[in-house]
């Protein structure tokens, strides 16, 4: 959702890519490409990065209108470097909100562990790290500073979008009330105004019986559940052997395959 909030994000997703008609692939896609940068060999990791760089390529166009800080029709192209900083800072960011939801928060060593190493990520989409803020508290003021920009905005094409995924448009999977109320409330207020969502009584309600709730539920999952397949055949492969059955149906959950692409 807050990809949506870029405007070349939002234009090149509805132009170039099957996110409203089959979001569910666009899923898999997605996924298919982070996880194998990040639980792949260095050769699969290497091979997706080049994947990913080539799709990008192809990624051009223009705003069909004005929004935000942007013209009508000016040019937009998905290999560059601030639209691939804003996607990989929202990753970076969510990854730590979700986190922090059902287990206790990291400290301060931790975030600046875990933001170095996100660097390495970063390097695999084509953005170099002297290009990102230089620690944990500058990304957190790169993303202040980026919500009050107008390098960020919300236009009809990228509410409709925003509404659709919420509401299961183009896949059989319906988001319950709850993930929907967190999406909201995890949202800074300018954008979940942007995308037209509702936050009431209601929604307060599925939001704190969430955070009740999914603490307890997913420190009680099996470590076969807990962590992604992605992980369980990495763990695998350093040990010598394939992913065992219940890593190869997390993989197709999360992927669409059975095992990470570009194998050795």
């Amino acid at each position: 959702m807050l990809q949506l909030a870029h405007p070349w994000v939002a234009t090149a997703l509805d132009q170039h890519s099957s996110l409203m008609n089959n979001p569910i692939a666009r899923f898999h896609n997605t996924f298919r490409i982070v996880f194998t940068m990040i639980f792949g060999s260095a050769g699969q990791a290497f091979a997706a990065s080049r994947s990913l760089y080539q799709l990008h390529t192809r990624v051009r166009g223009e705003l069909p209108s004005a929004v935000a800080g942007y013209a009508r029709r000016s040019h937009y192209e998905a290999n560059s470097l601030p639209a691939l900083i804003w996607v990989y800072a929202t990753l970076v960011e969510s990854a730590v909100l979700a986190y922090e939801w059902v287990l206790p928060a990291l400290n301060d060593a931790d975030r600046e562990a875990y933001y170095a190493e996100s660097k390495v990520l970063a390097g695999l989409f084509g953005i170099p790290a002297d290009a990102l803020p230089a620690d944990w508290r500058a990304f957190g003021d790169y993303m202040r500073e980026m919500c009050a920009s107008d390098a960020l905005g919300v236009d009809e094409r990228a509410r409709a979008m925003a509404q659709g995924l919420l509401s299961g448009a183009g896949s059989w999977v319906k988001p319950p009330r709850w993930y929907r109320a967190l999406t909201t409330a995890w949202m800074p207020q300018k954008f979940s105004e942007g995308f037209g969502l509702e936050f009431g009584d209601a929604e307060e309600r599925a939001v704190e019986k969430a955070r009740r709730l999914l603490p307890r539920i997913y420190r009680s999952l099996p470590s076969s559940i807990r962590f992604t397949g992605p992980y369980h055949e990495a763990r695998a492969r350093l040990e010598g052997r394939g992913p065992g059955m219940l890593a190869r149906a997390s993989n197709r959950f999360w992927m669409g395959e059975t095992r990470m692409p570009f194998g050795e």
